[in-house]
């Protein structure tokens, strides 16, 4: 009971507008006071628990995020997209949900690439047709791709909280990662013959396109940094935390040096922002810690397993509940939340059902993709409209749209075929 109170007391911490990290703080005092908990002990622990090499790599990743905005990569990689696919029907979407997936595999954030991608993108896509409720929606679903193409810095948290592989969980999320941005593509290409009608494109420069030859020169480094990240971690050239080293490196010698785009004033308002995230993430870290210690002494997790299957008793069944949760939880708290707190507490449930830990987090990782853009909270729909300078009620239309018939099948496929998940984990032998 202590537990169910605890994280209907999160929800109502966080609904009346306090910060997430002392909604989590206020959470733990009162499960300390509740279960007489030894706060010396629970804070040791916790410091403990925080004290990872892996989490070296989380400020580097948000921070490589920032500099790519800054450091003119990302409007490159847009423009290098664009004359790609932008000239076919539903071109430019579909532009937008490659430039998102490309950025996701180099920063692994979702908020930078709703920042980066929708400012340079949303007014380009007015031009075309395109309204701007729509824009914003696709914008806040095809963001979350970096939270699915690795390097992810959910997956990252989901590894420490559960003690899994990393490189595993990267490699699990891509299939999903896939499928979402087929899903996107198709669906935006139905939209754009259908709900509004697309205009001529023209290119992003100003109305002057440049050639596909010009583009491609102009992203190849910003176009390397995919491919040294992700292949240095699968080619076992480096750790999924150097990766993120030498990923923000990288950003920052293409920012300064090659681009010439970034300069001191940007870079310092980047390393400050970088600071400001990672040091809200770390807290929320330490304060779940904390909680999960109290709630694994007290066996939550395991009431919880032994009330779900006593009441349910069909696998497939089972499933399905723990996904609707899931979106439920995804719909009210934010996805570090989900992934800390919600997660662990459902890990003994679904190791108890059959399904792998990395399988889980794919599943987790789809569940945050349609939760961070459903309301009532949907924190990454908030912020693309905000970029889109658009009322958040004409978002919510093409948004649920786009969940029901692409969010919501990526993830029961994602649930009920493991293989998407597992094949490529299990092909570089991370399981």
């Amino acid at each position: 009971m202590e537990g169910l109170f605890a994280i209907l007391l999160l929800l109502l911490l966080m609904g009346l507008g306090v910060p997430v990290a002392w909604s989590f703080a206020g959470v733990l005092a009162y499960l300390a006071m509740a279960y007489d908990a030894n706060l010396d002990t629970l804070m040791m622990q916790g410091f403990r628990s925080v004290d990872s090499v892996i989490l070296i790599a989380l400020p580097l990743f948000v921070l490589t995020g920032y500099l790519m905005q800054s450091g003119g990569i990302a409007s490159r990689l847009v423009t290098f997209i664009e004359t790609l696919v932008g000239k076919r029907r539903g071109g430019m979407g579909a532009s937008m949900v490659l430039a998102s997936g490309v950025f996701g595999a180099i920063a692994g954030t979702a908020t930078a690439a709703v920042a980066s991608i929708g400012t340079i993108m949303i007014g380009p896509l007015e031009q075309r047709g395109y309204p701007r409720g729509y824009s914003s929606a696709l914008l806040g679903i095809s963001s979350l791709l970096g939270i699915l193409i690795p390097p992810s810095i959910t997956m990252i948290l989901f590894a420490v909280v559960t003690r899994q592989s990393v490189a595993a969980l990267f490699a699990a999320t891509v299939g999903p990662a896939l499928l979402l941005i087929a899903g996107l593509i198709l669906a935006n290409r139905f939209a754009a013959g259908r709900l509004f009608q697309e205009v001529a494109s023209e290119g992003l420069a100003n109305g002057q396109a440049p050639s596909k030859g010009r583009a491609t020169w102009r992203a190849l480094p910003a176009l390397s940094l995919p491919f040294i990240i992700l292949g240095g971690i699968y080619g076992g050239v480096f750790t999924p935390t150097e990766a993120a080293a030498v990923a923000a490196f990288a950003a920052i010698v293409i920012g300064f040096l090659v681009y010439r785009d970034q300069s001191l004033k940007h870079f310092s308002r980047s390393v400050i922002a970088a600071s400001e995230t990672t040091g809200s993430i770390i807290l929320i870290l330490l304060f779940s810690f904390m909680i999960g210690r109290i709630l694994a002494f007290e066996r939550v997790p395991q009431d919880l397993t032994e009330l779900i299957t006593t009441l349910i008793q069909n696998p497939l069944l089972i499933l399905i509940a723990v996904n609707v949760f899931l979106i439920v939880a995804g719909a009210i708290l934010d996805d570090v939340s989900v992934t800390v707190v919600v997660a662990p507490l459902f890990l003994p449930l679904m190791v108890d059902t059959g399904i792998h830990p990395v399988h889980f987090g794919a599943i987790v990782a789809c569940s945050v993709v349609i939760g961070a853009n459903s309301p009532p909270v949907a924190p990454i729909l908030y912020m693309a409209c905000r970029i889109g300078r658009v009322s958040i009620h004409k978002t919510f239309a093409p948004a649920l749209q786009l969940i029901a018939f692409v969010g919501i099948p990526v993830m029961l496929i994602t649930t009920f075929v493991p293989e998407l998940s597992l094949f490529l984990p299990r092909l570089l032998g991370f399981l």
